[in-house]
């Protein structure tokens, strides 16, 4: 019963749409019908501004982060605190509120390892940076750093259940930058400052 509790409290967190509510009071187009017509960070600057944006962004770190925390704080077993984070992430991927049509989960999921290991999530975070500079696409550094996951995960952690949490959230991430991963291998993708 503990483990059903802590999905459903993460997922419904994670159902709320920050960038629709930031939009929503900002007056700014929904980011959901609008531009990229993803209710994510980088959809929010295109259509708005940088204050909005970074509201969004820190909106869905924090949907990874508190319930991932709420878990550690009320339960000692790995699980449940791997549990919180995955219904957080898969709320924010198909949110309830707002018509299960969510963003990619770049940011929740960092959001969920900076809660669970400080030091995973900033393996992730270099990764997303090394690439992005490198290279200059914002969905190829994401992607790359959630194949990265997993291998932070064990390497960092040692602990099974975060290494199979790092696996679903990595193949789901890059399930979502499906229409990105084509764009890439077409050379139509849009560059980071383009």
């Amino acid at each position: 019963m503990e483990y059903l509790i802590f999905i459903i409290a993460g997922y419904l967190l994670g159902s709320v749409s920050s960038a629709v509510v930031v939009s929503r009071l900002m007056n700014l187009p929904d980011p959901r019908s609008e531009g990229s017509g993803n209710p994510g960070a980088t959809n929010v600057l295109r259509l708005g501004n940088k204050v909005a944006a970074g509201l969004t962004l820190a909106g869905d770190i924090l949907k990874g982060v508190l319930p991932v925390l709420a878990a550690r704080w009320l339960s000692d077993d790995p699980l449940s605190v791997a549990l919180a984070g995955t219904g957080a992430f898969f709320g924010h991927l198909f949110p309830l509120f707002f018509g299960f049509k969510g963003g990619k989960g770049v940011a929740t999921a960092l959001g969920v390892f900076a809660a669970v290991s400080l030091s995973v999530a900033g393996g992730l975070a270099l990764t997303w940076l090394v690439v992005a500079l490198v290279f200059r696409y914002s969905s190829l550094a994401a992607v790359a750093s959630a194949a990265s996951a997993p291998l932070w995960t064990w390497w960092l952690l040692a602990a099974p259940v975060y290494t199979g949490l790092a696996m679903l959230l990595a193949l789901m991430l890059i399930l979502r930058h499906r229409a990105n991963i084509g764009r890439l291998l077409a050379g139509t993708e849009s560059k980071i400052g383009k």
